[in-house]
């Protein structure tokens, strides 16, 4: 049997700032309010970023709404948490984050089953005139689904 794939949150900032060079799927670490409140689709991971310390993998600006039943339960929204890993893993991300110019994001939230898992992309920064380039790209696409959309009627 299959597991159901529910997605709570994507970063669609994340494909426009940067190239995604590599995809990981990790778990993470939350309190029960937390999950119950993922669960209702009240997280944002927008501002988010992932960083490795003393070989442990945390995301930050990650923002996990209070649960509104969860009363003294409830953790700061904004808190980091740890990022679950094979120490593998994280010693691969870690030597390639020295590379230059690479950085670690949160691509997308969502719950396998009844587990949350994090996918991060190990991601190359993008310069002004590659986002310009996608959103051309972007743009000529549209307008050819366009014109394909008229020539159908």
């Amino acid at each position: 049997m299959k597991d159901s794939v529910k997605l709570v949150a994507n970063n669609k900032k994340a494909y426009h700032d940067y190239f995604i060079d590599e995809k990981f799927e990790c778990g993470i670490e939350l309190f029960g309010t937390e999950v119950k409140s993922i669960r209702m689709g009240h997280c944002s991971i927008k501002e988010a970023f992932v960083r490795i310390e003393k070989g442990e993998v945390y995301v930050y600006g990650m923002h996990i709404n209070p649960y509104e039943k969860g009363n003294i339960f409830n953790k700061d929204p904004l808190r980091a948490r740890r990022l679950l890993m094979h120490r593998r893993e994280i010693d691969k991300l870690e030597g390639k984050i020295r590379e230059k110019g690479l950085t670690l994001v949160p691509l997308q939230v969502y719950f396998k089953g009844s587990l949350v898992k994090v996918e991060i992309g190990l991601a190359r920064g993008k310069k002004l005139y590659d986002k310009r380039a996608d959103m051309a790209k972007k743009d000529m696409k549209r307008e050819v689904e366009r014109d394909y959309k008229e020539k159908l009627r």
